[in-house]
């Protein structure tokens, strides 16, 4: 994909002294701050919002329905998991070169040709034969997924206004906590009368309705006149690709060398991508904007907000079914209360984050989850349904005020043009610190068979207290990409 789009828009791969290229259809161009006239601002992030749900509700879907895959392609639980692992892989290592391919080609196009290939691999996943082809056709959901998630919070910044910026962002994250939300009831409801293939296909008249919509309204944005470096985007792919294998690996108890042997690799690729890219005007890996306190501050929250996130979520299936011996149905409404104030909590904070600093508003958000994973951790020995659920609404509360602020902050601490990179860091930062809190639950089980629920979910509490730490810093830092907030 990444290739296809290069040879659309330059013949040549030479650098340019200059950082913004002026379009040949400049009167539809949409500077970033002003946005979209308000008639076509609402077509355009429902839009969004149709290919981010589907996106995000998949990935629920297929960890919901792994076991009856597993069974149905006459393979292996523990090979099975490759129908997950394919699809947050081939995220991984697009995210930041189509986020940087956005910058050059233009945002609306990566996000089409994403949703276009997520819509057509769907097809393909719904009528693989074989846990390989299943696999490859995942893999190329992921990729399709990637060109939709690398851009999608560059998009917002031009479909919003900068003083109602934060209720875009908040929308986004209310239908991510929705599709979250609902994705093991819907993947339960369509296995109760369809075979699993369906899963899938139910994405491809969703997808064609948002691809129709999107062509018409997505913005045209500026573009940049600097090269796309292929050298650098395999280098990234390396390098975040063997990341993920390593802490995936390492979660599962692989071979100590192996694992070592991925992290050092890993590593190594990091380093030339970083050195190769040192010169670029608009690095891949975006170290110029890490430069900035604000962003880097916001990065870290992201990161470690997301790791407490999924220490938690990992975690609590096994303790309400092992400690508690609660039943998979259960253990399905006991997870629900986080999500769905997650829900309520995102489109408040959004439009608080347009008069209110990020560093307040994230920083109460992620005590309050730092509290809440204390009160799991030392629940009661027979905790009651009312026990348990208002505790979950804490920490479901806490995210959700902590999500749409520091993401806003996240872009608008970013130039206009460097949109690209910003996006590609908040979806990174996700992935990246989902992925830690899922290997850490594992490595908590392997110190301690019984108390480890209890010992995730106090690790949970501490990634969330660092998060607030790191908050609450932004504080003492200026933001120059944006106007002092109006209270």
């Amino acid at each position: 994909m990444q290739y296809l789009f290069l040879t659309q828009y330059r013949s040549t791969m030479e650098p340019s002294k200059s950082t913004a290229a002026p379009a040949a259809n400049s009167s539809h161009i949409v500077i970033a701050g002003e946005g979209l006239p308000a008639d076509k601002r609402s077509l355009a992030i429902i839009t969004l919002l149709i290919a981010v749900g589907l996106a995000t509700l998949d990935t629920a879907i297929a960890n919901t329905a792994l076991p009856v895959m597993a069974k149905d392609l006459n393979t292996t639980p523990a090979a099975s998991v490759w129908i997950v692992t394919a699809y947050q892989l081939a995220m991984m290592v697009s995210l930041l070169p189509l986020a940087a391919l956005g910058e050059i080609i233009g945002y609306r196009r990566i996000y089409i040709a994403g949703l276009a290939l997520f819509t057509a691999a769907s097809l393909l996943c719904a009528v693989a034969w074989s846990l390989p082809t299943l696999t490859v056709a995942r893999f190329l959901q992921g990729l399709g997924g990637a060109g939709i998630m690398s851009v999608n919070t560059a998009l917002i910044r031009f479909i919003y206004p900068t003083r109602s910026l934060g209720r875009g962002v908040g929308l986004n994250t209310l239908i991510v906590a929705i599709a979250f939300t609902v994705g093991p009831s819907v993947a339960s409801a369509i296995l109760a009368i369809a075979p699993w293939p369906w899963l899938f296909a139910v994405n491809v008249p969703l997808g064609i309705i948002g691809l129709a919509l999107a062509v018409p309204s997505l913005p045209y944005t500026p573009k940049s006149s600097h090269y796309f470096d292929i050298k650098s985007a395999l280098l990234n792919a390396a390098a975040f690709g063997l990341l993920i294998l390593a802490i995936g690996e390492g979660a599962h108890q692989a071979a100590v060398n192996v694992v070592v042997l991925e992290f050092v690799a890993a590593l190594v690729c990091g380093i030339f991508l970083l050195r190769r890219q040192a010169s670029h005007p608009a690095p891949m890996l975006p170290v110029d904007l890490f430069r900035r306190p604000m962003f880097t501050l916001s990065a870290i929250t992201a990161v470690c907000s997301f790791a407490a996130q999924g220490l938690a979520f990992v975690s609590l299936p096994f303790f309400f079914h092992h400690d508690l011996g609660r039943t998979q149905v259960e253990i399905g409404l006991l997870m629900t209360p986080w999500p769905v104030a997650v829900a309520i909590m995102a489109p408040i904070a959004g439009r608080m984050s347009d008069h209110y600093p990020a560093g307040i508003l994230g920083g109460f958000g992620l005590a309050m989850l730092c509290i809440g994973l204390l009160l799991m951790t030392f629940m009661p020995a027979e905790p009651s349904v009312f026990d348990i659920s208002w505790r979950m609404l804490v920490c479901g509360m806490g995210f959700g005020f902590f999500q749409s602020p520091n993401l806003k902050a996240l872009m608008t601490s970013a130039p206009p043009e460097r949109s690209g990179g910003a996006s590609g860091i908040v979806a990174t930062a996700r992935l990246l610190g989902q992925s830690i809190g899922a290997a850490l639950v594992a490595l908590c089980f392997s110190v301690s068979e019984l108390h480890g629920s209890k010992l995730a979910l106090g690790l949970g509490a501490g990634f969330a207290g660092a998060a607030c730490l790191a908050s609450f810093l932004r504080l003492l830092t200026s933001n120059p990409a944006t106007p002092h907030a109006t209270k």
